[in-house]
């Protein structure tokens, strides 16, 4: 069974995968990172050039192929819960582990990406904190109706939330005791 994380920006889903991989010998898959490969170019350029709809229908195509496979940990970008064949595939197949923060946290998080220069295109145009509350609002049941299970990361490091996912997951055999 595949571990996959969803949840809004920079709530860890990235950070959170490659640990939680390495823990339970498992290969991770960052779907965001996998999209920009196969485009040769990064989300801010895909999205400038052809829009969120051929970014998300790239991504959807992705999440039916990562689906075919098996004990995977998949970090799965925010709007990935959008399309409800999307989540249909990702429930049937892996334990879903929403992860989430509020919206000041999240929005310092994405300050600090920017810093390292990590941008991330805009959603709806508003000021980055008002953009924040409002996807947030929006996606809510989107999340809740996805996840298996969450963990708020707001003010938990990497590996406590990595912890709280291993303790949690219905996992056999050697990676129990990762």
């Amino acid at each position: 069974m595949n571990i996959i994380l969803i949840g809004y920006r920079c709530t860890g889903k990235t950070s959170v995968g490659r640990r939680l991989a390495q823990r339970l010998g498992r290969p991770f898959v960052d779907t965001d990172e996998q999209v920009e490969k196969g485009a040769g170019r990064g989300i801010p350029d895909l999205v400038s050039m052809h829009g969120w709809p051929a970014f998300r229908k790239m991504e959807t195509r992705l999440i039916q192929d990562l689906c075919r496979r098996d004990d995977l940990v998949i970090s799965t970008g925010g709007g990935v819960v959008l399309d409800p064949r999307n989540v249909e595939l990702l429930k049937r197949r892996g334990w879903v582990v929403w992860l989430q923060a509020g919206p000041e946290k999240i929005r310092r998080r994405m300050q600090e990406d920017g810093l390292r220069g990590h941008t991330r295109p805009g959603l709806t145009g508003k000021d980055p904190l008002g953009e924040i509350e409002t996807v947030l609002r929006q996606r809510l049941s989107l999340y809740q109706g996805a996840a298996h299970h969450r963990v708020d990361t707001s003010f938990l490091g990497v590996e406590e939330v990595v912890d709280r996912i291993i303790m949690r997951a219905p996992l056999q055999g050697p990676g129990r005791s990762a």
